[in-house]
């Protein structure tokens, strides 16, 4: 579905919702919930390699983020609205400091003093199908929207799921814009750069996706799906995930594989990428320790939508560890600490290592060097996240989170991060 299409039918959608049948206006609203998240959010990346004078990116926001969701009308086919609405306010940015993903700005880099964007959605269900057209905000295998800063990445097209059969859920979409998180334009699509490994200056009309997960046992899940990016890039992934449970706790493992190649014009140039993403591990008593590896083989890096999270188990908060022939190694351990009577107050750490990355197609000074000296390239990274949620009195379930990250590499300017999330959800 083009965008031509999703303009015509989102408004005969909207229009017809009053009259949908049995005009039952009561039946959508008693099903009908919202909230509003507030996040005050505060980014700091120091690029402590870098020469550049712009090497920092540092800025602070508050966001608002209003989520109103209908019920169905009654009947065979039910009817129901959706919408997003969202704003963000600068409280401290400055041009030389700005692109942390937080805030819109302009062409000169300087950040506007609040930006707002609102999301319709109609939709209809019948039985256990549901169609949905209008800004989606899905978190698919080879579509996952990216929700990691103030305000989150919204697609425009249509996406139907269905839970017809027994145990499977399946899933056909088709999205032909995007709003990334700091921004308020629609804009086409396009792939992630990479590192200049691909040009996010080729756009691509619609991005077309399919699959389904499918409950094979109590204990496995299998998953398969198929996207297209017009004439860039198609994909296709195949998901195991294993979970049970085991003495006193629960053994979990997963197995995600990646296939990327060009397709149709090849107006990307040359996709030629396998990824293979697993992690296993054991959680028992407020304790949950995992590790994990994770292979690339081909010519080019991992390819994906532009702004959308990867999906791998290797991607960190400054790199996603997804370069061309990168092989890394990772694991992780967290703690909730309810185990010792202090619920609310979560702890984790993870640390990754990549090598053998191929610098052939990196457009950085670093993997110039790296080229020339006909070396692979190289990086670690580790992250520590502490979470507590008041538990009670005038701020229960008021959040405050700290994120801290650091990164070096051989190909790329390393950097120290810090997150500082204050958050809260109110419920209707």
């Amino acid at each position: 579905m083009n965008k031509k299409t999703c303009k015509t039918l989102m408004p005969g959608l909207l229009i017809a919702l009053p009259f949908a049948p049995s005009f039952a206006a009561a039946d959508l609203l008693k099903d009908s919930k919202g909230n509003l998240e507030l996040k005050n959010f505060y980014f700091n990346r120091d690029f402590r390699d870098s020469t550049a004078t712009d090497s920092k990116r540092e800025e602070w926001a508050q966001g608002f983020i209003l989520n109103l969701q209908s019920g169905f009308t009654d009947g065979p086919v039910g009817f129901g609205l959706d919408a997003l609405g969202m704003l963000g306010l600068k409280l401290d940015s400055s041009p030389d400091r700005s692109g942390t993903g937080l805030l819109s700005r302009d062409s000169d880099r300087r950040a506007y003093d609040e930006y707002s964007k609102l999301e319709l959605t109609a939709k209809a269900k019948f039985a256990q199908s549901e169609l949905r057209l209008g800004g989606l905000n899905s978190v698919l295998p080879l579509l996952a929207s990216n929700n990691t800063r103030l305000l989150p990445q919204v697609f425009n097209g249509v996406q139907l799921s269905s839970k017809d059969i027994k145990s499977l859920t399946a899933t056909l979409g088709q999205v032909d814009s995007v709003k990334q998180r700091d921004s308020t334009d629609s804009e086409d699509l396009s792939a992630s750069s990479q590192l200049g490994g691909y040009s996010s200056a080729i756009t691509s009309d619609h991005y077309t996706y399919a699959g389904f997960d499918y409950q094979l046992l109590p204990s496995l899940n299998v998953a398969y799906q198929y996207s297209y990016l017009e004439n860039l890039f198609r994909r296709d992934y195949v998901g195991l995930k294993f979970n049970m449970p085991l003495s006193k706790g629960r053994m979990f493992a997963e197995a995600r594989y990646f296939e990327g190649q060009e397709s149709g014009k090849k107006l990307l140039g040359k996709v030629d990428n396998r990824t293979i993403s697993s992690n296993a591990g054991y959680s028992a008593m407020g304790h949950t320790l995992s590790a994990g590896y994770q292979a690339a083989s081909g010519a080019t890096a991992y390819p994906y939508v532009n702004g959308t999270d990867t999906y791998l188990f290797g991607e960190m908060l400054v790199s996603n560890f997804a370069l061309a022939n990168e092989d890394v190694w990772y694991a992780g351990y967290s703690y909730d600490f309810a185990a010792l009577g202090l619920p609310g107050l979560t702890w984790s750490l993870r640390y990754a290592k990549g090598e053998n990355v191929d610098p052939a197609n990196i457009k950085t000074v670093k993997a110039k060097a790296l080229r020339a000296e006909g070396s692979d390239g190289e990086e670690w990274e580790r992250i520590s996240d502490i979470t507590y949620v008041v538990q009670s009195g005038a701020f229960k379930n008021v959040s405050f989170r700290w994120r801290n990250a650091i990164n070096r590499s051989t190909y790329s300017d390393g950097a120290d991060e810090n997150r500082l999330i204050i958050g809260y959800v109110y419920n209707f």
